[in-house]
């Protein structure tokens, strides 16, 4: 599918979430990889890079991305946050030359990508209210915390095309599947306000392993769950190409964003 978005050319992304890389995967992703750079002129990963987030892990999976040479853009998922070095692994990937993202943004190719984790708390009239013991508040404050990067990355961006990248899912349709008492765990609407009041072209997620591989927003924002698992068993492919519309800036290098929340520019 193609962004309605920008103009002059087009850059086809591949987005895939959930690897799950453990030592046991070693060689596992190479293939994918290397067809995914065939492709497409950008990568895209959505978290759950790891299965429990240790150094020696990334480690290994930085080793599945050897010859790849085009940018890789990422944020972190809830298992790459197990080891509680979460840290330490971004700046493994930084070094490796991958843009992990967590409340920043970048353009690539003339193409915004806006990047957070997000978190969960449910949907709708059933979201997750900042109400009653301090460890209720302390679940709320971090969804909302997840959304207000979002909106500092996604208003800081100065591209037509918008795409948001996530771990948790920002709406519900994406999840259909998985079984609904856990839908306040894999995703929170929080996370839909910036996603339509900022115009993001496309939305990326994961973390929904059973869930459905496409939804959209209210306003028609297209939603895609790229956990592997859910694109293998739906397209008998493990990631997912997505065509955007960008300006002819061939010669252009990346520029990241580093936005906090309520920082202006």
């Amino acid at each position: 599918m193609a962004a309605r978005t920008g103009n002059g050319r087009e850059v086809r992304i591949a987005a895939v979430g959930d690897l799950h890389f453990d030592p046991r995967s070693k060689g596992q992703l190479r293939g994918m990889f290397n067809e995914m750079c065939r492709e497409a002129q950008i990568i895209v990963l959505c978290g759950d890079l790891t299965t429990h987030g240790e150094p020696e892990q990334i480690d290994g999976f930085l080793d599945e991305l050897h010859g790849i040479e085009v940018p890789i853009l990422t944020v972190l998922g809830n298992h790459d946050f197990e080891g509680g070095v979460e840290e330490r692994l971004a700046e493994l990937m930084m070094d490796r030359g991958i843009h992990v993202l967590d409340g920043t943004n970048i353009e690539i190719q003339g193409i915004g990508f806006a990047g957070v984790k997000g978190f969960g708390g449910g949907f709708g009239r059933r979201t997750l209210g900042p109400f009653g013991e301090k460890i209720y508040k302390d679940f709320v404050q971090a969804a909302l915390d997840e959304a207000i990067k979002l909106e500092t990355a996604l208003r800081t961006l100065q591209t037509e095309t918008r795409v948001a990248v996530l771990h948790y899912s920002p709406i519900p349709e994406t999840l259909v599947g998985e079984p609904e008492e856990i839908f306040p765990f894999l995703g929170s609407s929080r996370l839909l306000s910036p996603i339509e009041t900022y115009g993001a072209s496309v939305v990326f997620h994961g973390h929904a392993h059973i869930g459905s591989p496409e939804g959209a927003t209210p306003a028609g924002i297209p939603v895609y769950n790229v956990a592997t698992m859910v694109l293998q068993k739906a397209y008998g492919k493990p990631y997912r190409i997505w065509t955007a519309a960008a300006p002819d800036r061939r010669n252009r290098e990346p520029e990241l964003q580093t936005a906090q929340a309520g920082e202006e520019r």
